[in-house]
């Protein structure tokens, strides 16, 4: 028998203590779940919402690179595209959510403003830049927001385990040893006071 299950008022108020934090634990992670899916559902509609920008804006684009490609021609687009420099300003930050690290994507939009000359090309060029700029921008704030998310939905089932687990597990069982103590006391407190009044009355005799 484990000893904290001994019928002593000391492991009465020993499993009272751990009953009530464990339904102080359960509330916490019930509420720590609600803020978590109350922050996934607005990631959810700003990703959809990114997404359907970045399929507009993809159509755009392509638009813009195929009318640049008629103007200037395949080859000069190529070659204008090869002079632009790779992305290497992007910086991953993070913030916290309930625990949950959250990425926050910073970069310098302006680092790859130009990389031809205006006289050489056309006005096709610099329309078809402006949108796939566009593109990239909106790529970043996807994999910002899908990434968040997903960190969000898995923190969001570790909670739902560890409330689960408080529910069904560690509160039933603290409910049914103070139950079971605090019966065997009071039928140790009966078991007193008819031995005492026994005793009364033999000692009246």
């Amino acid at each position: 028998m484990d000893p904290r299950e001994f019928p002593t008022k000391g492991n009465l108020m020993l499993a009272k203590n751990s009953l009530a934090l464990a339904h102080q634990g359960y509330d916490l992670m019930d509420k720590k779940r609600n803020i978590l899916l109350k922050e996934l559902m607005e990631l959810i509609d700003e990703a959809k919402n990114i997404q359907e920008e970045i399929d507009i804006t993809f159509t755009r684009a392509y638009t813009c690179l195929q009318r640049a490609n008629i103007e200037q021609g395949i080859s000069k687009v190529q070659e204008l595209a090869f002079t632009v420099p790779i992305e290497e300003s992007i910086r991953i930050q993070a913030r916290s959510i309930m625990g949950t690290e959250i990425p926050h994507i910073k970069y310098d939009d302006k680092q790859n403003d130009l990389t031809y000359a205006f006289g050489t090309t056309k006005e096709s060029i610099d329309i078809a830049r402006e949108a796939f700029r566009a593109v990239k921008n909106l790529t970043i704030k996807l994999a910002e927001v899908e990434n968040a998310a997903y960190r969000l939905a898995a923190n969001i089932k570790k909670t739902q385990k560890r409330a689960n687990a408080l529910k069904n597990i560690t509160i039933p069982m603290y409910s049914n040893l103070v139950y079971t103590i605090n019966n065997a006391l009071e039928e140790k407190e009966r078991e007193e006071f008819t031995r005492l009044k026994v005793i009364k009355k033999m000692q009246g005799k």
